[in-house]
């Protein structure tokens, strides 16, 4: 049996103000049983991984793979599994604020930003798409950095749209400074330049990466961009002939990248090739739908994948929503089911939840259905990976939002537009059984203990997808399909 509760909120004012001690050396860490692995037991994990192979082809020829919930989700986990199976991997907005984290066979792990999850397949063609704003000594620094250890990367693998706006140093120092500006009201962003990045493209003074082929192009473009920073922030301190200098070396190496990749990736699918999306950031950060003005400056949600990456929406057959089996947030803004004190220690650090890009304590919540219904209805996930359930293993109970309670007392299942309305809500709980097992090992759904399998079945329920891809580990392989 599940309980239902009504939690109230921490005002939105506290949660800004909020700041993370630092975990306890001292924690104490509990050995919990893990899931018997015998010789049989082997041999039908063996069977249950290539079922999982088998499962990846059934998936239609264009999939998106989507965050849920605020970003963090392990998107770029389940698109380095996919890509093995797909000949084309596409980044489609965002910018180096985005960190996916993906290990290789060996376990080794790799922290991305710009480069696609699929760079790892080397048989795999990685595009990074229209809608995303690249940062070129960011885009160098990480194509280094792998192929030191050892992955190859040239223009036969990695393609770069002429349509992409850069992002220069210029707006990494505008971020600063509007975020200073803001004062008391900051949202929190990753101090990448993103935002400003978007904002030139807005209003139509951006440099895109295609001018880098015409010199003088660019150098007037970006003279015109700097003249419009330094117009609007008094402060604002910028070398643009420094910066023209040193791009006309990056040039050198970028050009052979570049490609009109709207018609690369329609007409590689219209000869057959598959293709995969990876979602940056996520839908509760979206420019239109999220917590604003606490989001993100583009558009995570499946509109922007057709808008960054030029494919119809009518081409998209499969849409898998990424949401952790938790919550966590990184930044300011409003955040319903948050979590304080040890617990959230707790799960912070069996999670490892430090961001891949800033290294910021995440902040820590139950999961959020009435979030994840909202997602689902905006992006009309076809599938959900449910991931890091490991990290839930050891709690007795676990709590899910099924619903806001209102001032007026009217309880609603759909998600405020307005973050005052949100900061406000009461959280409408059910609780439902843990467990205790470890299932790090767990390859089979059936194996999964018994609170575990009610977790998600009740997910299920409250969501009408089907939670098919279960997360239970960092590694490659530590995923449980639901069959």
């Amino acid at each position: 049996m599940s309980a239902v509760t009504a939690v109230a909120p921490v005002a939105l004012g506290a949660r800004l103000a909020t700041r993370f001690r630092a975990p306890a050396s001292t924690r104490r860490h509990h050995h919990r049983q893990r899931v018997a692995t015998t010789s049989k037991a082997v041999a039908e994990q063996s069977d249950v991984l290539q079922k999982n192979k088998e499962e990846w082809n059934t998936l239609g020829s264009v999939c998106a793979v989507l965050g849920s919930q605020w970003g963090d989700e392990g998107k770029g986990k389940l698109v380095d599994i996919l890509a093995q199976e797909y000949d084309i991997v596409a980044r489609c907005q965002g910018g180096a604020n985005a960190g996916h984290t993906i290990y290789d066979d060996d376990g080794k792990k790799y922290a991305l930003h710009l480069v696609p999850s699929g760079i790892l397949n080397e048989k795999c063609k990685c595009v990074v798409g229209n809608g995303v704003v690249v940062h070129l000594p960011g885009m160098f620094e990480e194509i280094d950095t792998l192929e030191r250890a050892g992955v190859a990367i040239d223009p036969s693998r990695l393609c770069i749209s002429d349509r992409a706006h850069m992002l220069f140093d210029l707006h990494k120092e505008v971020d600063g400074l509007r975020e200073a500006e803001l004062s008391g009201n900051k949202i929190g962003t990753t101090k990448r330049g993103i935002g400003p990045a978007y904002a030139s493209k807005a209003t139509r003074n951006g440099v895109r990466v295609g001018d880098i082929r015409n010199p003088e192009k660019f150098a007037a473009n970006l003279r015109l961009l700097a003249a419009d920073a330094a117009s609007r922030f008094p402060e604002f301190e910028y070398d643009v002939d420094a910066e023209i200098e040193a791009y006309k070396k990056y040039a050198e190496r970028i050009i052979p990248f570049i490609a009109d990749t709207v018609a690369l990736v329609n007409e590689e699918h219209k000869a057959g090739k598959r293709v995969l999306v990876e979602g940056a950031n996520a839908t509760m950060l979206d420019l239109d739908f999220g917590t604003y003005p606490f989001v993100t400056s583009s558009n995570p949600s499946l509109g922007g994948v057709c808008a960054g990456l030029g494919l119809a929406p009518s081409k998209f057959e499969t849409v898998i929503g990424v949401a952790k089996a938790y919550t966590t947030r990184v930044g300011a803004g409003p955040y319903p089911t948050e979590l304080f004190g040890d617990l959230a220690d707790e799960l912070r650090e069996k999670g490892f939840e430090y961001g891949t890009t800033t290294g910021r304590p995440r902040r820590i919540g139950w999961l959020d259905v009435v979030a994840l219904n909202y997602a689902t209805t905006i992006n009309g996930f076809t599938h959900i990976n449910l991931t890091k359930l490991d990290v839930l293993s050891g709690l007795k109970e676990l709590k899910i939002g099924v619903g806001y309670k209102m001032p007026d007392g009217t309880v609603t299942t759909a998600f405020p537009g307005d973050i005052d309305d949100l900061a406000s809500v009461e959280v409408v709980y059910e609780t439902v059984p843990g467990w205790d097992e470890d299932i790090s090992g767990v390859r089979a759904y059936g194996d999964l203990p018994a609170g575990c399998r009610g977790y998600v079945e009740r997910i299920e329920e409250l969501c009408g997808v089907e939670c098919r891809y279960l997360g239970v580990g960092p590694g490659r392989d530590a995923m449980v399909v639901k069959f």
